[in-house]
């Protein structure tokens, strides 16, 4: 029973895929603009708070509350959300219908489900984005963290699952880091339509940016690692908590102010992706 309840929902899920194929390329492409503005608004807060006026080191919320005050705010919040969720709609195409190839053995099967993953925080954070459209500031990325850290351990091997979520952040983590080392990015990316100095800016931004996001999810995992060995959900936290730990440092300030700028980097590079990447839907 449970198979074909899953193979129903797989066929449900592919059929609503092709539906909006003709759509997905282009809100793929959108959603590549939308994360690069996010990235981008992240990394001017994160910049001010370093060298200029203090204060809360600021969170993905922080910046589509930015978004949601500029002239416009609500109509540029819009695009975002239409972008994350043709975003995530084509992780899960990549992931479910395999559009790229992936294959069916071991390694395969593990990018397909991260890509599912993905789609899924996607969405979650579409979610937030209606949410502040709606009217609704919702909580910080660091308190919703703890929130659901919290609600983890109550379960039965919770404390375990935090820890192996904990563990799963340190390996992405690790990988980007290693992808920004190896400027493997730049595959599936239409090299042919690019000048030298679009080639050139891409590898700059894309190993600085990803970098960074790379540390971040480091410092993130093991936020939750803690949480797990001190039994204490306050410790784990989200982007804010690890910038906020930065720029507690010795010469937190400028460790903060270089993270920052690869958060704009990053930002700056998920642009150029967004509009040489080859995006395939079926």
């Amino acid at each position: 029973m449970a198979n074909v309840s899953m193979t129903r929902a797989k066929n449900e899920m592919e059929g609503a895929i092709r539906v909006a194929s003709p759509w997905i390329e282009w809100l793929a492409r959108l959603g590549y603009f939308a994360k690069g503005a996010l990235y981008l608004v992240i990394g001017i807060l994160a910049l001010n708070v370093a060298f200029n006026a203090g204060g809360q080191t600021p969170d993905t919320q922080d910046a589509l509350q930015t978004i949601s005050a500029q002239p416009f705010g609500q109509v540029l919040l819009t695009v975002i959300l239409i972008g994350l969720i043709g975003y995530a709609l084509w992780l899960f195409a990549r992931g479910v219908m395999d559009t790229e190839d992936e294959g069916s053995d071991m390694k395969g099967l593990g990018r397909r489900v991260s890509f599912v993953a993905r789609a899924i925080g996607h969405l979650v954070l579409a979610f937030i984005t209606l949410q502040l459209l709606m009217g609704d500031s919702g909580g910080s990325d660091g308190s919703n963290t703890a929130s659901l850290t919290a609600r983890a351990m109550e379960q039965p091997w919770g404390r375990w699952l935090v820890g192996l979520v904990g563990l799963g952040f340190i390996a992405v983590g690790l990988s980007r880091l290693y992808l920004a080392y190896s400027e493997r990015f730049r595959e599936k990316l239409q090299l042919n339509k690019m000048s030298s100095t679009e080639q050139d800016l891409m590898i700059w931004t894309g190993r600085l940016g990803i970098g960074s996001q790379g540390v971040i999810l480091l410092m993130i995992g093991s936020f939750l690692i803690q949480a797990a060995i001190q039994y204490d959900p306050s410790e784990a936290g989200g982007l804010g908590e690890a910038f906020q730990e930065l720029l507690e440092q010795p010469y937190g300030p400028w460790l903060l102010g270089l993270m920052a700028l690869g958060f704009v980097a990053h930002g700056i590079y998920m642009f150029i992706r967004g509009r040489y990447r080859r995006i395939e839907v079926a």
